[in-house]
């Protein structure tokens, strides 16, 4: 979608929701509320609709109110609040229904009210607070223990042959847990643009050299890249952490490099 296709779908979006008094706040959140980010044609349509309470549900069940409703060729409920929806175009949209009362459930970073009728600035700023401080907390000793747990799982279930299951704990799970503590460690400019709702967003625009060497150990076989990433985040943490746990980090490379057992 084209940036001025896109910003006349969300004029739209706001012109139906407007014209409905059941309807309190429409909140763009993401790309969509271009802080400092222009939507590109990969960007989908993220927001929330605030509504008077008990409507809720009418709004996630019945989405004629959503422009080129007619379009939609899939919808699934993600959350109890929200659904993602694809229309024919390929473009996808990513919303929840809340009431005022639940409007506190969400996380958000980026946002822009585009309509208030019940104080709804008011308590994104708040809620955009409370998510901030919630995310800036970091149990990174846990987090670190959590990777070389992962890491140790996935090469085990690799070694045993259970290749897919070994490698969804080493490349998503372990990987999961690390980048929240190199987003922690590491260095990072003023100006940053990183996510703090999704460590994965934006990481390589921040750190490029980590970032490209994380790529490519990605795309190693899953015990080779078990054993370079704990190696990448040795070279990364071991002097950058304040309680970095050398001894089973050790005791973790020992086992990666163990030959596996032989049958009889």
């Amino acid at each position: 979608m084209d940036l001025d296709s896109y910003r006349s779908f969300t004029q739209r979006l706001r012109a139906r929701l407007e014209s409905d008094a059941r309807v309190l706040g429409l909140v763009a959140v993401g790309s969509m509320a271009e802080r400092g980010r222009t939507p590109d044609a990969w960007s989908d349509h993220d927001f929330f609709v605030i509504t008077v309470a008990g409507v809720q549900e009418s709004f996630r069940q019945d989405l004629s109110w959503l422009p080129d409703s007619e379009r939609i060729v899939l919808k699934v409920r993600e959350t109890a609040h929200g659904l993602k929806v694809l229309q024919d175009d390929g473009h996808l949209l990513e919303f929840a229904i809340f009431d005022g009362a639940e409007l506190h459930l969400a996380r958000v970073n980026d946002y822009r009210v585009l309509l208030d009728r019940a104080h709804v600035e008011a308590d994104l700023r708040h809620l955009q607070t409370k998510s901030t401080a919630e995310a800036s907390f970091l149990d990174v000793e846990r987090s670190f223990a959590l990777f070389l747990s992962a890491l140790l799982v996935g090469s085990g279930r690799t070694a045993r042959g259970e290749v897919l299951s070994g490698s969804s704990f080493i490349k998503q799970h372990a990987l999961g847990h690390l980048l929240p503590v190199l987003v922690h460690c590491l260095p990072r400019g003023r100006e940053s643009q990183l996510d703090n709702l999704d460590p994965f967003r934006r990481f390589e625009r921040e750190f490029p050299e980590q970032g490209r060497t994380l790529h490519r150990l990605l795309l190693l076989e899953p015990g080779l890249c078990a054993r370079q990433l704990l190696s990448f985040a040795e070279e990364q943490l071991a002097h950058r952490m304040e309680r970095y746990p050398a001894r089973a980090v050790q005791v973790l490379r020992n086992t990666l490099e163990r030959p596996a057992p032989t049958g009889s």
